[in-house]
């Protein structure tokens, strides 16, 4: 395996990532007092930031690794929509946004002395209808098939249904590889896609097999390769690795973080790293490998990372000579 020539292969993939667009917004302060209105603490802001989130977190780490993304998705006419835009518009990835009346999905955190207060959400997580939902589906039916493959970033905030899968398959034409991150309560509609990226609990709920060991693990990823008519399923398992599943083989691949600090958006690094590689001429094993080499730079470090082609290089020069992979022949 060459993972070092499918990293230099990033730079000339184009891939579109359509789905959920989330503004994240960070509120940094200080707390040295309870509130005499209500016993809860009153926080100084020292500072507030914002990062791009959901489907637009997924176009920055494709962008990050060296590729080229555009995102498809739904903003709002208000505050949020217009710094998605900035903050898009500045990493160099098109925005192709369908306005509507619902607000831009915006996750508020405040976090004194490196701790969490409180999250509060801006949204509408209704199912997307009407024209917004006709201006959506005529955008796909016209973008799919000039980019060199798709991600589905389904985060269940009304974008991603049933009718837009569909026109995305119908759209790719069967040459176009189509992964989805996905969302529990939302597997039914990925039918026929390319592959799934699940977390453990994801994918116990999604297969309604609980993942205990290793023998229910496997069973997992067997029903949700057979039942959706996936090429693929990769169950991330956090310190335990990856396992990749396809028709005849299970492939474990071990964790590479030795230090996990933050796991957030480390989803979103995994399905762009993949698809990154898979777009580049990657066998699905190259691809979880350099997925795998992906998350363990993010989770090392605090907040939203991302994952850099030198990082990528330098974590697949070190693990040169280690045994990687556990391959098992699947009883189907």
């Amino acid at each position: 395996m060459d993972l070092l020539s499918t990293l230099k292969r990033f730079a000339g993939q184009n891939i579109l990532v359509i789905g959920d667009v989330i503004l994240d917004s960070y509120i940094w302060g200080k707390v040295s007092r309870i509130s005499p209105e209500a016993p809860v603490p009153v926080v100084d802001v020292v500072s507030d930031s914002f990062h791009l989130g959901g489907a637009a977190n997924v176009a920055n780490n494709v962008v990050a690794m060296g590729g080229r993304a555009s995102v498809l998705g739904v903003l709002g006419r208000d505050r949020a929509g217009e710094r998605v835009r900035e903050l898009l518009g500045g990493r160099g990835i098109d925005v192709i946004a369908v306005e509507d009346d619902r607000p831009t999905t915006m996750k508020t955190r405040v976090i004194a002395h490196s701790q969490q207060v409180v999250r509060f959400d801006q949204e509408n997580r209704e199912k997307l209808t009407g024209p917004a939902l006709r201006a959506l589906l005529g955008h796909v039916e016209a973008q799919v098939a000039r980019y060199d493959a798709v991600i589905v970033s389904d985060y269940r905030k009304g974008v991603v249904s049933g009718e837009l899968v569909k026109r995305v398959l119908k759209s790719a034409e069967g040459s176009t590889f189509v992964a989805v991150d996905p969302k529990v309560g939302h597997f039914h509609l990925y039918k026929g896609v390319s592959m799934i990226t699940p977390n453990v609990s994801e994918a116990s709920q999604g297969s309604g097999v609980e993942i205990v060991d290793e023998a229910s693990l496997l069973r997992a990823g067997l029903k949700l390769r057979k039942t959706l008519g996936l090429q693929s399923v990769l169950i991330t398992r956090g310190e335990d690795g990856m396992s990749l599943f396809q028709e005849e083989t299970v492939t474990h691949i071990p964790a590479l973080a030795r230090h996990v600090y933050d796991v957030t958006g480390a989803g979103d690094t995994v399905i762009a790293a993949y698809v990154l590689a898979r777009a580049a001429g990657a066998s699905p094993e190259e691809a979880a490998l350099l997925a795998n080499h992906a998350a363990g730079i993010v989770v090392g470090e605090v907040g939203t990372a991302l994952a850099t082609p030198t990082q990528l290089r330098k974590s697949v020069r070190s693990a040169r000579g280690q045994p990687d992979l556990r391959v098992e022949k699947l009883r189907t």
